[in-house]
């Protein structure tokens, strides 16, 4: 088991047995012992549409229950759903998730009362595991039955998004949902349909279809011009498997970045500070009337880059991912109503936001994206990438500068480094070329930006090609 980026991830067999339980135990003696919680609270339990969730969701229920925690279900919904229920309640939540990775892996998101675990809880949660792991955890199911509370949590997270827009926002846009197996995917329909907009509903899955809104794969984008196209849409939307990572494509089925969706809610919220990690766009600094502040990869480091900027003065923060999930910091006054501060990646916005523009605009999607002047940047990854060889590449890449100039060769001369998170190239040529192995996965990931579409996905490719002929040879 490791914590990744967003949560704590590992093989589903293994999540299905006694290490889901010695996680939640952990977790809760966590809580128990810093304070943050008493025996009797609430504890809100969410989970994902793959096999292995429900086991997993069972064994952490058991748990928490043993340590007298009162444990509530709330069943298949969002993340951002279930951590607003968590902040109304002010009570901690587990997500059972795997979010966008391969349906042999899983993982949970932790929530303390007042939102996302940072990197320190991580830490302690880890120690806790260990801990109890070398005293010899030992685990018996106790099949207990939590409080359903699916109805109330999912009906307080549309009311949340059902009021952001006015009433008749997105009509005479016909938007397709590639639904698969997201938790997002009815409502999304829900959603859309509230705001007049015309649905074509396809793709749903009952078996988990892996959906990865930052590297989306050329399998997903082919269903998506094909529905585009045939049914003549002006964009298509769906999210990950857990709800907080929007995927928008336009009205040729070709997807918009994360960082552009994120770009776009950032200024329908009309933020003055804007919190986003070192992979996003690097235009997003000259882009819009807002402060930005850049941060590692992960929304743990994303939250706290956002309280740093409410800790120096800014009253209305807001953060986005490359991924396109949006973080809020601050309660925003959107529509005449309030629009709570929700610390956590949220699909929903960076969706409606980029809707609602193309329909005030009365632009198509793809004309809406090239109007924002972004460069052209495309991200892929490298799956079942051995973890050893990625760190032993990326120790390699970091002992010499001659080492790294000898591997990027190929593709051009180094001008600068950042070494904020992975290392991210700027050449002679102004293109960047961005190495990074994933935090949660055996995954070697690689982002490009170049000053057209055909040279950022060449970058990209040699990029890759290079990636793989060095542990090849090594």
């Amino acid at each position: 088991m490791k914590f990744g980026t967003s949560g704590l991830r590992g093989l589903s067999v293994d999540l299905k047995g006694r290490a889901s339980a010695l996680y939640a135990t952990a977790f809760g003696r966590y809580l128990l012992g810093s304070g943050m919680a008493r025996p009797g609270d609430a504890i809100l339990i969410g989970r994902d549409f793959r096999d292995s969730s429900p086991e997993i969701t069972a064994n952490c229920a058991d748990a928490l229950a043993a340590l007298g925690f009162n444990v509530r279900n709330c069943g298949t919904v969002p993340t951002p759903a279930l951590a607003l229920a968590g902040l109304r309640e002010k009570a901690a939540c587990l997500m059972v998730t795997g979010s966008h990775i391969p349906a042999d892996r899983n993982g949970i998101k932790f929530y303390r009362p007042d939102g996302e675990i940072d990197k320190a809880d991580e830490a302690a949660i880890t120690a806790a595991a260990t801990e109890l792991d070398r005293a010899g955890f030992a685990f018996e199911p106790r099949s207990t039955t939590p409080q359903d509370r699916s109805a109330e949590c999912l009906a307080a997270f549309r009311e949340r998004n059902a009021s952001i827009l006015p009433s008749g926002s997105l009509a005479g846009l016909k938007v397709g949902v590639y639904q698969h197996s997201t938790v997002a995917r009815d409502l999304l329909v829900d959603l859309l349909q509230h705001f007049g907009a015309a649905v074509v509903t396809f793709g749903r899955s009952e078996a988990f279809i892996p959906v990865d809104t930052e590297a989306v794969s050329e399998e997903t984008i082919l269903k998506l011009r094909e529905m585009a196209s045939q049914h003549g849409l002006d964009a298509v939307v769906s999210a990950d498997g857990d709800g907080d990572r929007p995927l928008v494509a336009d009205e040729t089925g070709a997807p918009l970045r994360g960082d552009l969706l994120g770009l776009i809610a950032a200024s329908f919220l009309g933020v003055t500070a804007v919190v986003t990690p070192v992979t996003s766009n690097s235009g997003i600094e000259t882009a819009g009337r807002f402060r930005v502040i850049r941060t590692r990869v992960g929304s743990p480091f994303v939250i706290s880059g956002m309280q740093e900027a409410l800790a120096a003065g800014e009253n209305r923060v807001a953060g986005f991912e490359a991924n396109g999930g949006v973080l809020t910091a601050s309660d925003f006054e959107i529509n005449g109503h309030r629009l709570q501060a929700l610390p956590t990646r949220d699909c929903f916005v960076p969706i409606l936001a980029t809707l609602a523009l193309a329909a005030s605009r009365r632009q198509p999607l793809s004309a809406i994206a090239s109007s924002h002047h972004l460069a052209f940047a495309a991200a892929d990854r490298l799956e079942n990438f051995p973890v050893e060889t990625s760190a032993r590449l990326m120790a390699h890449l970091r002992a010499d500068p001659a080492n790294l100039a000898a591997f990027l060769q190929p593709v051009g001369e180094v001008a600068s480094i950042s070494d904020l998170d992975g290392l991210r190239v700027r050449l002679k040529s102004g293109r960047i070329i961005h190495l990074r192995p994933s935090g949660n996965a055996p995954e070697m990931r690689c982002y490009v930006e170049a000053e057209d579409e055909a040279a950022a996905v060449a970058l990209l490719h040699a990029g890759l090609e290079r990636i793989l002929w060095w542990a090849n040879a090594n």
